[in-house]
């Protein structure tokens, strides 16, 4: 026989454990042991990739990627694991193309459903040899699929009394031990691979994808089909020992058709397929194909099984081949990931800049004298005076401080509503700001598809957000009190802030903080610049100018602390949507998965020759 392929520089595993003659667990060699690492960490990596932004690609590229964590899972690490397992060669192709009866046909009975309803192959049926069977008991390979045995669905039972209520649905794999299977070769009817049924059209993609060797089956008027090409494809790619089958094809137009069959294959760098021609013949009372019909196919599979060196250069090149392929897989995530990451960095800073902003525009408005216009400067003014009470000031501070005492004396009614006017003002600028970092959050992100899918996803803005900014400025109102209260608990300010009242002292220290004119005009200049002056007299008065300085401090700190805070909680509402694109694993992460991948290239490149044995035709197809 005669191998196209290549020695691959993937170690061999070490020997399995043999009980009562049977191996019964296989260990990679030391060697291999980076590549398994790396193969489980890249498909623990795959697996968690949701590419949750809608960006261009991004629902091909979670396909992409689903599919190959599943290969990984399902091919790959088992195969890397046990080198020396029976080839799994996959029977597929399209709806009615006669795979079953194929199958059929080869182990020379019934062992495998078809008939006239689409689709005639509801769930995978795997033919092994009995003395391999512990190959496929446990879940080495596929997985994800559960197991029954073909005596426990009643398949056994002729075909005429089997009904889909007693046979297992497509995500249980079917296990049929059968002695006509050669031993060191497994053999899959696998759901149409263009069937009406999604899951049946998934799991047959499944399967091939878990192959070592393809047989594929078309018929003489399907061949040229379109959806069969892009799984072709996927086989040039992992460079798959494929066989084609032509099945039903008329007498006279053979040569005609394996030519032209030939051709695409060859533009599509199969070439090397041998094609296999099953004329148009009639079946029996059993449905089955006469022997001699399928007889080149049949020696083939058992010169391939019979050669247990050729077999596992056949996993070699597969595996290496699906590792390759795999690479390629990941690097195409990886540039998906890299516009995740654009869309998501784009999103987040449209959000955190526009509630950046909106802070930034409360502490102004706290800085340059706009929370003393209007209401609260005439409550400020009516709780302090005006011409007797400034007239006051021009006299020394501790005449000013007398003339304070006793002015304030009496009215703590009116420090409430200067309290009132000022938590009315300053929740008014607080709300309107966060309303318009929403604004501006939500016109940035309408400019893409990603951005308006999670704003359609975003449940409506409440009142929430009004009720926390009230209460947020009445804790920092009271935290004023209290800094005030902690400042003058020194008895020798006791008379003083008796004098005053602890809440005309807080008022005065809102002013304070309030103070700045800038931004002001005219007359305001003059009215809020006097009321500062009033203020901060006062303070100063009672606790001295260093200690005014760092009330003021603290109130100012305090007031932004607790803004941000108010916006930050705002702003989590944009921020939420966009933790799976946060956690998603980097793109670099992801190259240099695939870089480790593609450094298991082969050491070097020599054919694999034998002597033909006359089993049947050459492995690569070119004696055919």
């Amino acid at each position: 026989m005669r191998f196209r392929g290549f020695f691959f520089a993937l170690p061999l595993p070490s020997h399995g454990v043999r009980h009562n003659g049977v191996v019964t667990d296989t260990l990679p060699a030391a060697a291999a042991q980076p590549l398994l690492a790396t193969l489980r960490q890249t498909g623990e990596a795959l697996s968690g990739m949701s590419f949750p932004l809608a960006v261009h690609g991004a629902g091909e590229a979670r396909i992409n990627a689903t599919a190959a964590a599943a290969q990984l899972e399902d091919y790959v690490v088992p195969r890397l694991l046990s080198l020396e397992a029976p080839l799994l060669a996959v029977v597929g192709g399209s709806t009615g193309a006669g795979k079953s009866t194929l199958v059929n046909a080869l182990v020379g009975h019934p062992v495998t459903r078809s008939g006239a309803i689409r689709p005639t192959t509801r769930q995978p049926v795997l033919l092994h040899h009995p003395a391999d069977g512990h190959w496929f008991s446990d879940q080495r390979v596929l997985p994800t699929l559960s197991r029954v045995r073909a005596v426990e669905t009643g398949i056994d039972k002729p075909q005429a009394e089997q009904t889909a209520e007693n046979t297992p649905g497509a995500g249980t794999l079917l296990l049929r031990p059968d002695p006509m299977i050669p031993l060191g070769l497994a053999l899959v009817d696998a759901p149409d691979l263009d069937s009406i049924a999604d899951e049946n059209r998934r799991l047959s993609g499944q399967l091939l994808a878990a192959a070592d060797l393809w047989v594929f089956v078309t018929t003489a008027n399907r061949y040229a089909d379109a959806v069969p090409w892009k799984l072709l494809a996927d086989a040039a790619a992992r460079d798959i020992l494929l066989a084609v089958v032509l099945d039903r094809v008329p007498v006279g137009v053979e040569e005609e058709v394996r030519s032209d069959l030939h051709t695409l294959l060859a533009a599509a760098d199969l070439g090397h397929a041998p094609i296999f021609i099953v004329p148009e013949l009639p079946l029996d009372p059993a449905g089955m194909l006469p022997a001699e019909a399928v007889d080149p196919i049949r020696r083939w599979l058992r010169a391939l099984a019979a050669d247990a060196a050729g077999r596992q250069e056949i996993a070699r090149r597969t595996l290496y081949g699906a590792v390759h392929s795999v690479a390629g897989r990941v690097h195409a995530a990886a540039d998906a990931q890299d516009d995740q990451q654009a869309e998501y960095l784009r999103l987040q800073a449209a959000a955190t800049g526009a509630f950046d902003d909106a802070l930034e525009g409360i502490l102004e408005s706290t800085r340059d004298g706009t929370l003393l216009r209007g209401e609260v400067l005439a409550r400020w003014q009516d709780f302090v005076g005006t011409g007797e009470f400034m007239r006051g000031l021009e006299s020394r501070v501790g005449r000013a401080r007398d003339a304070i005492g006793s002015f304030l004396t009496g009215r703590p009614t009116r420090a409430v509503t200067v309290e009132t006017a000022i938590e009315t003002g300053l929740h008014a600028v607080i709300v309107e700001q966060a309303a318009l970092a929403a604004q501006r959050t939500e016109h940035s992100w309408r400019d893409g598809d990603a951005g308006r899918e999670l704003l359609a996803g975003l449940p409506p803005r409440g009142d929430d957000f009004s009720a926390a900014a009230a209460r947020e400025i009445r804790a920092w109102q009271k935290d004023l009190l209290e800094l005030v209260s902690a400042e003058g608990a020194n008895k020798r300010f006791t008379a003083r802030m008796l004098s005053f009242g602890v809440n005309g002292i807080a008022v005065a220290l809102m002013v304070v903080v309030f103070a700045s004119t800038a931004g002001l005009s005219g007359l305001e200049i003059g009215v809020a610049g006097g009321s500062a002056v009033v203020g901060q007299k006062l303070l100063e008065a009672v606790f001295g100018e260093d200690a005014v300085r760092r009330l003021a401090k603290s109130a100012r700190d305090n007031l932004q602390r607790r803004c941000g805070s108010l916006l930050r909680t705002e702003q989590q509402r944009y921020l939420e949507p966009l933790v799976p694109a946060a956690q998603q694993t980097p793109a670099g992460t992801l190259r240099e998965y695939a870089r480790r991948l593609e450094s298991s290239r082969p050491s070097g490149e020599q054919a694999m020759n034998g002597a033909d044995d006359g089993a049947g035709p050459a492995a690569d197809g070119r004696d055919q």
